[in-house]
């Protein structure tokens, strides 16, 4: 049972696919719980849609609901991944409460360490196609033809999300947010920081070494 940290552009996406391959375990994301409880107009669904219609945040006691029923799943008998939350002390605190009256813990929380300026190069190196949507980066995976989509031939362009200083605002909010968090687990003995600086790889490596006894 696993929690992955890590700030925008930090990798977390990629290393969590890999764990999903490696353990057959499902990666757990609060948004696409949210979404699929909506979707499914389930009780705990049509509760999320009243706050999200009045413009307000889902309260952490409907997020921990859907938790519990997801868990209960078949396909976390063996484990899970989880991506999104918690994002705050009371809500660690929540899901610790809840695991606890399940006979769960988690066994280890992923903190993928990145340094800023790594972050901000590797995101404000990305460009999307205007045609449809195929995401490049200039470092990594360059298109065939500058400025071109290899698929469409379209025009690529710089998202806003990817602008440098909208990045600066996301990772500051990411530091003051998850900075507790992270401590809150490190006093736990549970959180493994893992230097997520080098190659896919040697970051999938890193992992497997932290996380398996």
């Amino acid at each position: 049972r696993l929690l992955l940290i890590g700030p925008p552009g930090g990798g977390k996406g990629t290393q969590a696919k890999f764990l999903v391959d490696h353990f057959s375990i499902p990666q757990i994301s609060t948004g696409d719980m949210l979404r699929e409880n909506v979707h499914n107009k389930t009780l705990l669904g049509k509760e999320t849609q009243k706050f999200m219609k009045a413009g307000k945040l889902v309260p952490d006691s409907v997020i921990l609901d859907m938790m519990k029923n997801r868990f209960s799943e078949n396909d976390c008998a063996k484990g899970y991944i989880l991506d999104g939350f918690p994002r705050t002390i009371p809500q660690a605190e929540g899901l610790d409460q809840l695991l606890s009256h399940m006979n769960q813990k988690l066994d280890c929380v992923v903190v993928m360490d990145v340094p800023d300026n790594l972050i901000i190069t590797r995101l404000s190196s990305r460009r999307s196609c205007k045609g449809c949507g195929q995401v490049y980066n200039l470092i990594f995976e360059p298109p065939g033809v500058a400025g071109k989509c290899n698929e469409c031939n379209e025009d690529l362009y710089l998202r806003e999300d990817d602008n440098p200083v909208t990045i600066k605002q996301r990772l500051t909010v990411y530091h003051e947010q998850t900075a507790p968090v992270i401590n809150y687990y490190s006093n736990q003995g549970i959180a493994k920081v893992i230097d997520a600086n080098g190659s896919i790889d040697e970051i999938k490596t890193e992992v497997l070494t932290n996380i398996i006894p």
